[in-house]
Parts: structure tokens; sequence; C-alpha cells
């Protein structure tokens, strides 16, 4: 394939879902292209608005808590494995709806409660916390969604 081809490609790509720029860099590192054509089709997708990180962290951010049902510690490190700079992170992380985060997460926990097994409450209410802290979210968002003080968890409905 040509670099103009391969420019179409990947505006074409960056047309139809949210692309970061550590994204394209991977897909054109599998095209034997010099550095100069790497260079130029970056740059022309970063002109003409195709890659944005900013608009890409703040679409992964509304998606990934919405859809995956994931904490913030998790999207945060998924941006960041993606190269995404931390106050791009940070901005899109304040779009967060602090109400619909935690509805999320208390039921996540209800979810799970229900199929989880263990001798006792404190078993139980760890294994739930383990399972919450998995998905990335923050012990005090865990602890208040559980409903509980920060020794006893059997405070459950």
């Amino acid at each position: 394939m040509t670099a103009d081809e391969i420019l179409y490609k990947l505006a074409a790509k960056c047309s139809t879902s949210e692309q970061c720029l550590s994204d394209i860099e991977t897909k054109l590192s599998r095209y034997d292209l010099t550095e100069e054509e790497r260079t130029r089709i970056l740059r022309h997708l970063i002109e003409e608005k195709y890659i944005d990180d900013r608009r890409y962290a703040e679409a992964f951010v509304r998606d990934k808590y919405r859809f995956n049902k994931w904490g913030r510690i998790k999207i945060a490190q998924a941006l960041r494995m993606k190269g995404i700079d931390r106050e791009t992170i940070d901005a899109a992380m304040e779009a967060i709806d602090e109400r619909e985060y935690l509805d999320i997460l208390r039921d996540l926990i209800r979810a799970k409660r229900k199929s989880t097994r263990g001798k006792s409450d404190y078993e139980i209410n760890g294994k739930l916390m383990r399972f919450a802290t998995g998905r990335g979210f923050e012990y005090a968002a865990i602890r208040q969604c559980m409903g509980a003080a920060a020794d006893d968890f059997d405070d459950w409905d």
C-alpha cells in the first residue's frame, strides 16, 4: 500500500471510532513506511482533528464506566497504558457523574452479593471488596456503597 492509501484507510478508521495517537502509531508500525511518511500521516491526522487524545479520553472514560462498569482506577490505568498524559486523564475523569458512578458500583455489588458464598458475612464482604477493587473502584466508594462503617461490613439490606 502507498502512504496515501494508508492515510485514507486510517482517516476512515478515525472517522468511525475515536482513536488515540498511540493506537494509530501502532497501526502505522505494521506498514513498511519511511519515518517521513509516518510523520506526514500523523501530522495530517492530528491537524485535521482525526486524532485528538482529549476527545478520545473523554469517550473512553464515558464508555468504560457506563458500559463496562469500570472504576476510576482501572480507567486511569488503561489510559496511562495508551500513553495519554495525566492532565488529559484528569480532565476526562471530571466528566464522571458521581451519583451515576456510585449507582453503578452499588448495583454491581448487589448483583455480585447474590452469587457470593462464604462462611460468614465478614468473608462475603471481603470477597465483595476484592471484586469491586478488581473492577477499579476506590476503597472509599466501595465502603460507601456497601453502607458500612470502616470496620463493620454487616450493614446490608
